[in-house]
């Protein structure tokens, strides 16, 4: 009978939290999705469940068009009139960054890169 190797336990780094909750109470996202930050009078009412049906629908939109950009080629206009393209490979979670193959930048290709959304001003891709 043989012992299988060993496999590494990869730990993940402490939150701020004291108590290692992974999320830090301040942050303007924590407050933001906070149920207690919304004042009990705004949250009822016909205007704010619109509001919220017409969200969700451009919250789907958004991420079905994310789905069609897999694997495509995207055009990509950044600051300082920068225009790059590349093939479209995923988002994370947040929206916070591309992760793009085959990106041509103006100081060569780069086989696999990560966007970082505030430097995009905006992208476009063929249907």
């Amino acid at each position: 009978m043989s012992l299988k190797p060993p496999v590494g336990v990869q730990r993940l780094p402490r939150g701020p939290d004291p108590n290692s909750r992974g999320f830090d109470r301040s942050s303007p996202r924590f407050i933001a999705l906070c149920p207690t930050s919304i004042p009990s009078s705004a949250s009822t009412g016909p205007g704010i469940e619109e509001e919220q049906r017409v969200r969700s629908e451009l919250r789907e939109r958004f991420l079905r068009t994310l789905l069609m950009m897999t694997d495509k080629p995207v055009q990509f206009n950044m600051y300082e009139k920068v225009q790059v393209p590349a093939r479209f490979g995923a988002s994370d979670i947040d929206i916070l960054n591309f992760q793009v193959s085959d990106l041509e930048t103006p100081l060569g290709v780069q086989k696999e890169a990560l966007l970082w959304c505030q430097d995009v001003i905006s992208c476009s891709f063929e249907l």
